[in-house]
């Protein structure tokens, strides 16, 4: 789908295709919505409202597969891609307790494979008060972050449509750069994991 298909999709639906956009790539989504938002197309406390909660519903989806399918082909292969094998989980379970906050921090910043480190908090049994306190903190950290880059970008390239309709290859090297910082601290986020296993 090229980008101009995207913008228009996202200008027309509003709302309701965010729903689908960001259960594929939360993080960029909100980027390209804060960028939207400070043209008018979205109210920019609603889309923080809906990025939190659409983080706290996808955290409890995956923290239930892992507590109740944790034997599962699926949840395996999830575990697979974070390295995680049968004997680590009690070293997890201890991450988990010890060090709560960072896990969850460092797991949910780990693009791409932050679904199985949820999956694995529901697999050792985290305490469901200090799943989504943690979570919520990290979701608001990182959603208002996103959302708050997207609306200056924004605000920065004159506040007009068209204009950053014409320039969408700009927010596209602005959604490229940001997701490369994104994966280079994603992956320093893993090392730093893998060392305290």
């Amino acid at each position: 789908m090229s980008p101009d298909t995207v913008t228009n999709l996202i200008i027309e639906y509003r709302y309701w295709i965010l729903i689908p956009l960001s259960i594929m790539e939360g993080p960029i989504v909100a980027f390209a919505a804060g960028t939207l938002a400070s043209l008018g197309y979205f109210n920019i406390f609603v889309l923080a409202g809906f990025f939190f909660v659409r983080d706290m519903v996808m955290d409890g989806l995956y923290y239930v597969v892992g507590y109740y399918g944790g034997r599962t082909r699926f949840v395996q292969n999830m575990l697979k891609r974070v390295g995680v094998e049968a004997g680590h989980l009690e070293d997890i379970r201890k991450l988990w307790e010890k060090h709560a906050g960072k896990t969850m921090f460092l797991g949910k910043l780990s693009y791409g494979i932050a679904s199985g480190f949820i999956a694995v908090a529901g697999m050792v049994k985290m305490p469901l008060r200090k799943f989504f306190g943690y979570g919520a903190i990290v979701a608001v950290s990182q959603y208002g972050v996103l959302l708050a880059l997207g609306y200056f970008y924004g605000n920065s390239l004159g506040g007009n449509a068209g204009r950053i309709i014409d320039n969408i290859q700009y927010l596209l090297v602005g959604v490229i750069a940001l997701g490369s910082i994104y994966f280079v601290v994603s992956r320093y986020a893993r090392s730093k994991l893998k060392e305290e296993k």
